[in-house]
């Protein structure tokens, strides 16, 4: 009998924006003035009143197993923010906590996947999307949408793609890589479709606090009873808030889908950590000035990526309104000619980027568009300078 891993485990691609991230830091430790633009992380250590909050929460004791699906305080705090933010009525039997952004969606597929269920995915996605769904005995039907239209799904789109296998669609807005923002009238467009097909939404909103200018970010739940139902709304604390490594995320949905993830993560991990719970609480419920202060420097550095990236040769990119990227396309440097060697991919520029420039870039095959980049600004202007400056040097070597 020979031994073997599971199909399904060892099929998983690995996150090609961890990797980037990994070896940008292994140069660092060599010595190497690398910029990363990797990141998906804020640069800004998480604010003082949360972490002082959690800090208590040790000195107090709170170190026990809680209810698996997260505490009442934390889930009554997600449900005033839900209704303020998002104008969504969720009561705290609808809430499910967990262990960050992509353990809710990894809740939530395994609670609504049958084996052969389709989910569709609009490219560009999020690179997890489609692992995630393939874990959950899923399958994933990526749709290709085009700079032309935002790089955002179209109603007509999801209508055609729809069958008798489709259980879901994913609606990522502001969206991880482009930074473009779904409107009212996108939106609605879309929730006919699904109210029609009868298939569930599941939108991740997980930088909804991370808008810029004049466009306000838009629950899909939030546009009438019918899509409300079939909606999950996800979302977490990590970006708005700078708590990456806290690990929390939490979920809306109607109650019945709330019990089948409770049931799920109950066995899987138990419940989200104790002591980041507490915190997460003060992040929702305490002063909001921090989050403000990144809000605009985030906000800044958007300004400014964009209008260095509109001043260079090669690559051009819309305007992000939302989220810490920007979605480069660079498909003119293909085929031109660095040194002695032809460009023949995105992958190949990001490798002399690294190489040669001490500049992390993240190549977006993994996100469905192997002729962009993605550039993260979420680390200090100073840096972004820098690495700008490499990028638009290497691109007037181009032959």
């Amino acid at each position: 009998m020979s031994l073997e891993l599971s199909k399904k485990a060892v099929a998983v691609k690995p996150s090609s924006t961890l990797a980037i991230t990994a070896k940008a830091k292994e140069l660092r430790a060599q010595g190497k003035d690398v910029v990363g633009f990797g990141a998906g992380e804020p640069d800004f250590n998480t604010p003082d009143n949360i972490c002082n909050a959690a800090i208590t929460a040790i000195q107090d004791g709170f170190t026990k197993y809680t209810p698996a699906s997260g505490i009442n305080d934390l889930k009554e705090a997600v449900s005033k923010k839900f209704k303020e933010l998002n104008h969504l009525d969720y009561g705290i039997d609808q809430i499910v906590i967990s262990n960050g952004g992509k353990h809710s969606l990894t809740n939530i597929f395994t609670a609504l996947i049958n084996p052969g269920d389709e989910v569709i995915i609009p490219a560009p996605f999020w690179l997890s999307y489609p692992e995630i769904v393939k874990l959950a005995g899923g399958v994933p039907v990526i749709i290709t949408t085009t700079k032309e239209q935002g790089y955002k799904l179209t109603a007509e789109e999801l209508e055609k793609a729809v069958n008798e296998k489709t259980k879901a669609v994913i609606i990522n807005t502001p969206n991880n890589p482009t930074g473009m923002l779904y409107t009212e009238e996108e939106l609605r467009a879309i929730a006919d479709v699904v109210v029609k097909k009868d298939i569930y939404v599941v939108a991740d909103e997980m930088y909804e606090q991370l808008v810029y200018g004049e466009q306000k970010h838009i629950s899909i739940a939030s546009l009438g009873k019918d899509i409300y139902d079939r909606t999950i709304t996800c979302s977490g604390l990590a970006k708005s808030y700078s708590m990456t490594g806290w690990r929390i995320g939490y979920t809306g949905s109607s109650k019945e889908i709330a019990k089948a993830m409770g049931s799920v993560q109950s066995h899987q991990t138990s419940n989200p950590n104790s002591i980041a719970q507490k915190a997460a609480v003060e992040a929702l419920n305490g002063p909001q000035d921090s989050v403000e202060k990144m809000h605009a420097e985030f906000d800044k550095r958007r300004q400014y990526i964009y209008k260095r990236i509109c001043e260079m040769p090669l690559v051009s990119a819309i305007e992000p309104k939302g989220a810490f990227y920007i979605f480069v396309d660079a498909s003119e440097v293909i085929g031109k000619k660095y040194h002695t060697q032809t460009l023949d991919s995105v992958e190949q520029m990001a490798e002399i980027l690294i190489n040669d420039y001490n500049t992390a870039v993240v190549p977006c095959a993994d996100f469905g568009f192997d002729k962009h980049i993605r550039l993260s600004y979420a680390i200090s202007i100073e840096q972004i300078e820098k690495g700008l400056d490499r990028m638009q040097q290497f691109l007037e070597e181009l032959k």
